[in-house]
């Protein structure tokens, strides 16, 4: 290919070639000849070989031979040459190289050039890769133009003013007078440069801020000329009158009415009228009134026009264009909470989206449901979200039943039907709930003695039809377990009657701990619960022994130790049995919730009844170390009326101390509380820290979060940073959602080693989504409790 060929028969060549390597070949030639031409002192090709190379540039191959190249052309006096010299300084040059300091002086002379043309090649080249130090020098130059008499380059100054703020934030009051005097030009596009220039000056400067909300009526009077007025054919679209001119006015507003009663009143008639003068058949009209709606949620706006702005969210609910009711969801998810009622009227349109297609709209409709579950319509509601769960994607189901769950939980008419609607949860999404479900359930069947017998009756109706579900099938042997003497003796009127025997039973449960879809947690469930029935059958006993016995011998370890214990409480300690298995007690939540799906509960006081037989002292403490011992030894009362002293507790000869020697001959130990502080507190998230000294240099520091919001929190994370001299180690965090009302919590270990002795600090940062939007702080702790510091 000729040196010399046009730039067309370059690009012909280019698309002609058949493979990758032909075109690289045609690429290298073509480069090789444009540098011998560069390095010619007399070219008159210069401007048609820089154009070659930017189109060499835009294939992706290297082209920064030409920087300096660009630099000699925009020097050229001739326009031709110093047009495609800063079209090429654009493409090959930034802030980042050397190279571009070159160009500043001729910029500032093209600044001055009498062309209009010219001037608006260097502001174009400026606004698109000045640096700071450009930005410095040539700021006075685009100050002067911005009150040049030509319209065309004051819209190229203000938007290159807008380039200059962001770069250098202190040059904004530089602009400032320039800015508000461009808002009474009758030209549109300086009108537009001039609003985009005072948003970016608005919301970099307080101050300014303040000072431009006094052209709050100025703003208005523009956008009632834009709403009222006639055909025009230079900025008419789809027949809305310079719609993008409108946008940026409309987010003007909103940051100059944020926070501030008057602005927001001298608005408010504005707004009304773009409301329900706006087309919305046509995008255009949709974008406008977008704009229209987040304004009057974001301002003092009064209610009147709060709920206008959510009726026309609940047009776009209705829209073909998918992306319009995803951003109307997202707009209604934020807003929920102070409209409730207002979005609530429109609570069938959102049901429906849950069907949509398209799954980001269904999340959004999945979200804004559940945030609209309330006391009144909860029946109705969770009709709606337990059939779309049935056939929502793998991926929502876990989102949905969490969302099932905390609706129940605080909205349920009767705990009845709370029961069937978490049973119905596990049966059709058992395996994408949390962990802490099936702990919360069974404190649940616990406080509800009267329906003991219903839902043991219905848990092994469904155990029989499915095994796969594991926290059904966990809870379902839990409930046999301790309610078995209800499931074989109870008559349930409010089921279908079902015959069911001790052997029927005994099959379900070694089903199950056969089951090769069983999880080791879900077999120990079915071997307790096995265990359990000894005490409440009285023809299979034998049957339970031999199959508690085979597992004495199982490969995994905690079945194993569980088969033993059982084991030596069929040889050594049958005569307790009755009292080691007997019906677990009420399950109370204390104050602080469930914490990993388990209840703690503070020391209660056992009392007993005037003329109750007792155990006698040792099965008694016997029983206390088989369950765990308590935190300080425990002697048992003599009986009433009888002077007798008390008897010590588990000495070396007595049945207890054979059975801890059966378990390691482990003792109880005292539990020292450990100090806890808050050290972050902020929109509803909670972290606490506590330590744990390790060694003389060594720390164990507990991060616990949780949300007490109304809405679950999602991607949470925290990132820990000490003084150089500290070994900082992060465990993996127990997970990284909180959800709502802080039903659980995330726990994150870090391990300091702090060997020099120098003064502890940690900086935090929390980072989580809630609601759609990102949140993240940073936070400073300065002393560690326990610690001395």
């Amino acid at each position: 290919m000729s040196p010399s060929v046009p730039l067309q028969e370059m690009i012909r060549a280019i698309r002609s070639a058949r493979t990758q390597c032909e075109e690289r070949g045609v690429i290298q030639r073509e480069c090789a000849a444009i540098r011998a031409q560069f390095r010619q002192a007399d070219n008159g090709g210069r401007s048609h070989n820089l154009a070659k190379l930017l189109y060499v540039h835009m294939l992706g191959y290297p082209a920064h031979f030409g920087q300096m190249e660009c630099v000699r052309m925009i020097a050229s006096p001739r326009y031709s040459e110093k047009r495609v010299g800063y079209l090429g300084a654009m493409m090959l040059l930034d802030e980042k190289q050397d190279a571009s300091l070159l160009i500043t002086n001729s910029i500032k002379n093209d600044l001055s050039n009498s062309n209009q043309y010219i001037q608006s090649l260097a502001l174009c080249t400026l606004a698109c890769m000045g640096s700071a130090e450009m930005c410095r020098d040539l700021a006075p130059e685009i100050d002067r133009l911005l009150r040049a008499s030509n319209s065309y380059i004051k819209k190229k100054a203000a938007l290159c003013a807008v380039h200059i703020v962001r770069k250098v934030h202190d040059l904004g009051e530089l602009f400032t007078k320039a800015a508000r005097s461009l808002l009474t030009e009758k030209n549109h596009g300086v009108v537009h440069g001039a609003v985009v220039l005072i948003t970016e000056l608005c919301e970099r400067n307080s101050e300014t801020l303040e000072r431009f909300r006094k052209t709050v009526p100025d703003l208005v009077q523009i956008m009632k000329g834009l709403v009222i007025s006639g055909y025009s054919p230079d900025h008419d679209v789809a027949g809305i009158s310079d719609p993008f001119l409108q946008v940026r006015i409309l987010r003007l507003l909103r940051i100059l009415g944020r926070n501030n009663e008057a602005a927001s009143d001298a608005m408010n008639d504005l707004l009304a009228q773009v409301a329900t003068n706006t087309d919305s058949t046509k995008t255009v009209g949709n974008a406008v009134l977008y704009e229209t709606v987040l304004t009057v949620l974001d301002i003092k706006s009064e209610s009147g026009l709060r709920v206008l702005a959510v009726n026309i969210l609940g047009r776009f609910l209705l829209n073909n264009d998918r992306n319009i009711r995803y951003i109307a969801m997202t707009s209604l998810q934020k807003i929920v909470g102070t409209d409730h009622n207002a979005v609530q009227r429109h609570r069938g349109t959102i049901v429906d989206c849950l069907k949509d297609q398209d799954a980001s709209v269904k999340r959004r409709a999945l979200e804004l449901s559940l945030a609209l579950v309330s006391a009144s319509n909860i029946r109705s509601m969770m009709k709606e979200l337990l059939s779309f769960l049935s056939s929502c994607p793998p991926e929502l189901r876990s989102q949905t039943a969490s969302g099932i769950f905390n609706a129940a939980e605080r909205y349920a008419p009767s705990q009845r039907w709370h029961i069937d609607t978490i049973l119905h949860v596990l049966t059709t999404a058992g395996g994408d709930v949390r962990d802490e479900t099936v702990p919360n359930l069974i404190q649940l069947i616990t406080n509800t003695s009267e329906l003991h017998c219903y839902t043991v009756h219905k848990l092994y109706r469904a155990l029989l039809s499915d095994i796969s579900q594991q926290p059904l099938v966990q809870v379902a042997c839990w409930c046999i377990g301790e309610y078995g003497d209800l499931l074989l003796t109870g008559e349930c009127q409010e089921t279908e009657p079902v015959q069911v025997t001790e052997d029927y039973v005994l099959d379900v449960l070694e089903t199950v701990l056969q089951s090769h879809m069983s999880s080791p947690s879900t077999r120990g469930f079915a071997l307790t619960a096995t265990m359990k029935l000894s005490t409440r059958i009285t023809e299979n006993v034998d049957r339970i022994r031999s199959i508690v016995s085979i597992y004495g011998s199982c490969i995994d370890v905690e079945l194993q130790q569980r088969a033993v214990e059982y084991n030596a409480l069929f040889k050594k300690y049958d005569h307790m049995r009755a009292a080691v298995l007997e019906r677990m007690p009420v399950i109370e939540k204390n104050s602080q919730g469930h914490t990993n799906g388990e209840t703690i509960k503070e020391s209660q006081t056992v009392k007993v009844k005037p003329g109750e037989p007792q155990q006698p002292a040792n099965q008694v403490c016997d029983l206390l170390d088989l369950l765990g011992g308590s935190e300080q030894p425990l002697q048992p009362s003599p009986a009433l009326g009888s002077a007798a002293p008390p008897i010590p507790v588990s000495t070396p000869n007595t049945v207890g101390g054979d059975l801890l020697d059966l378990l390691g001959g482990l003792e109880p130990t005292p539990i020292t509380p450990v100090a806890t502080v808050t050290v972050y507190e902020k929109d509803g998230v909670t972290v606490t820290l506590s330590c744990e000294k390790q060694s003389d240099s060594g720390l164990t520091v507990t991060l616990t979060a949780s949300n007490s919001t109304e809405s679950d929190i999602r991607g949470f994370t925290l990132q820990a940073a000490v003084p150089k001299s500290v070994q900082l180690h992060m465990k993996a965090p127990s997970g990284d959602s909180l959800p709502a009302r802080g039903t659980a919590k995330v726990t994150q270990m870090v391990v300091l080693n702090n060997p020099n002795k120098v003064n502890l600090k940690m900086r935090l940062r929390i980072s989580y989504t809630s609601q759609g939007s990102a949140v993240q702080d940073t936070v400073q702790i300065d002393s560690f409790p326990g610690l001395g510091q």
